[in-house]
């Protein structure tokens, strides 16, 4: 008996923090003063970050960001999120999907992280490496930045589209390195492979010695496939300060997709530079474009849907578990147009 008033008490829970959300979604954009003006976060080395910039265009104001350091893992930095060590947390979108499967209250809100023809992620074998294929990737040491996530799924997709088997594709090895490592893990031959995202793959090449198998905007095109969640909780009770940080957020990746290149990177590095956090400042030369799939970082279906697919297909959930509008809402996003309009 007493289980059972347990989950209905968490389904009154968990209907209760819906509507909340719906009702602060019906409350037009900016016309509210933010409940928090503190939004506490984690970075990542040598990279500017959507909220970051939106911060330094005066977006985001009368919020401000508080920097606690930095995170090297997606999975690690939404974890933290719903613990409450900081108030919002990014990461691929299958990781999301994963944590809502294990009942985490949390909701993404604005994609962050995509691929398209300029900005894409890549896997890597050094020049004059034996690898020239998928195939020749069985029982080698792949190095990703967190097993299980964006990186271990794009390799995965490459070897199935390859037509390596299941038990062919669970004989490659995935090791977990920082992605700023990466590179020189490969280079030291540690590793026979690596994924890297973005900048960081276009600086290695530009360094020299490395060869690209493959890409994800060769394997499926354009798309976002990352995303910030904060918790159910948190944006019931600051709906104006959620609001107003994906509308910066927003109005930054459009701002980033609509300015000359010359004037975006001079922009990052000026923010790399100015927050002293003994970074590669040179990295930031390599943005090409805003590299978000839908418009102000609007999320699609597909983002996650995907995603959703590919472990019910593995047997990591059952069909039906996680459905997409239990785990995203472009509700508070300006361009959607149903927000738009109000």
């Amino acid at each position: 008996m007493k289980r059972r008033v347990f989950h209905i008490g968490r389904r009154v829970a968990a209907l209760l923090g819906a509507s909340l959300i719906a009702a602060a979604a019906s409350i037009p954009a900016r016309a509210q003063t933010p409940e928090k003006l503190e939004l506490r976060y984690q970075g990542w080395a040598s990279k500017v970050l959507y909220p970051e910039l939106a911060e330094d265009l005066g977006y985001l104001a009368p919020i401000k960001l508080n920097w606690v350091g930095n995170t090297i893992s997606g999975p690690q930095d939404i974890q933290a999120a719903v613990t409450g060590d900081v108030d919002f947390g990014g990461a691929f979108n299958g990781s999301i999907v994963k944590l809502v499967a294990a009942h985490a209250p949390v909701k993404a809100v604005i994609s962050y992280v995509g691929t398209d023809k300029e900005t894409n992620g890549g896997l890597f074998v050094l020049q004059d490496s034996p690898v020239k294929g998928a195939r020749d990737l069985i029982g080698r040491k792949i190095g990703v930045n967190t097993p299980g996530a964006y990186a271990q799924y794009l390799v995965t997709a490459y070897l199935q589209k390859s037509g390596l088997s299941k038990e062919e594709i669970e004989k490659v090895v995935f090791v977990a390195a920082p992605p700023v490592n990466l590179a020189q893990l490969l280079k030291q031959k540690q590793l026979d492979a690596v994924f890297l995202e973005d900048i960081i793959k276009d600086k290695l090449l530009a360094d020299g010695g490395a060869r690209l198998l493959t890409t994800d905007y060769q394997l499926l095109g354009s798309f976002g496939y990352a995303s910030y969640l904060f918790t159910d909780k948190f944006i019931a009770q600051n709906p104006n300060t959620v609001r107003k940080f994906v509308d910066g957020t927003a109005r930054a990746i459009e701002w980033a997709r609509n300015t000359p290149r010359a004037e975006v990177v001079a922009r990052l590095k000026k923010i790399v530079e100015a927050r002293h956090r003994n970074e590669d400042t040179s990295i930031v030369n390599y943005w090409k474009s805003a590299g978000v799939g839908g418009k102000g970082g609007l999320i699609a279906a597909e983002d996650f849907t995907t995603y959703i697919d590919w472990y019910v297909n593995n047997g990591v959930l059952k069909a039906g578990q996680v459905k997409p509008d239990a785990v995203y809402s472009n509700q508070f996003n300006p361009f959607n147009q149903s927000v738009a309009s109000k």
